[in-house]
C-alpha cells in the first residue's frame, strides 16, 4: 500500500470493481484509426492530471494514459453521464454498511443543499425586503461611489 501513496493515480481493483459498471458504454467508432484506449487507463490519465494539476496537453505519452484530450474527452463524457454522482452514492453507501462515515466533520451550504427561505414569524435579522441578506459592510449613511465627484 506504501506505493500507491506515491501514485495516487493508480486505481486499485477494488475502486475500479465499483467505478467500471457506473460507466457508459462507448459508442460505435466513426473513424478508423487507433483503438480506443481502455477506460480504466484513461480514468488513471484524469487522476493523474487532476494531481499534479499539469494541463491536459503535457499528460506525458509515456505514461500509457493516452493523450490529455483523450482523457479529457472520457472525463466530459463521464461527467455528462452522472458518472460521478453515481459514484458518490456506490461509495456513500458502501462508507454507511461498513459504519465508516463520520458526520462529525460534515458541512452542507447553499452550493450544494437550498437553503430554507425563512418564515414570516421569523425575525429581520439579515433580510431585506428583496430577500437578499443585509450587509454586513454597509453603513446607514448613502452608499459609496466611484465618481470622485460628490
Amino acid at each position: 500500500m506504501g506505493k500507491r501513496e506515491s501514485r495516487p493515480w493508480i486505481v486499485s481493483d477494488e475502486l475500479w470493481s465499483l467505478i467500471e459498471p457506473l460507466l457508459p458504454e462507448p459508442g460505435p467508432k466513426l473513424v478508423e484509426g487507433r483503438p480506443r484506449v481502455p477506460d480504466r487507463q484513461a480514468l488513471c490519465g484524469i487522476l493523474f492530471v487532476l494531481h499534479t494539476g499539469i494541463q491536459w496537453e503535457y499528460l506525458p505519452q509515456e505514461l500509457g494514459f493516452g493523450s490529455g484530450m483523450t482523457c479529457w474527452r472520457r472525463l466530459a463524457a463521464w461527467n455528462e453521464a452522472g458518472v460521478w454522482d453515481q459514484l458518490h452514492l456506490v461509495l456513500l453507501k458502501k462508507l454507511r454498511v461498513a459504519k465508516k462515515l463520520d458526520w462529525s466533520r460534515a458541512v452542507i451550504d447553499s452550493s450544494h443543499v437550498r437553503a430554507a427561505r425563512r418564515g414570516p414569524k421569523a425575525g429581520p435579522a439579515r433580510s431585506t425586503a428583496h430577500g437578499r441578506a443585509a450587509s454586513t459592510t454597509s453603513s446607514p449613511t448613502a452608499r459609496a461611489s466611484r465618481s470622485r465627484c460628490p
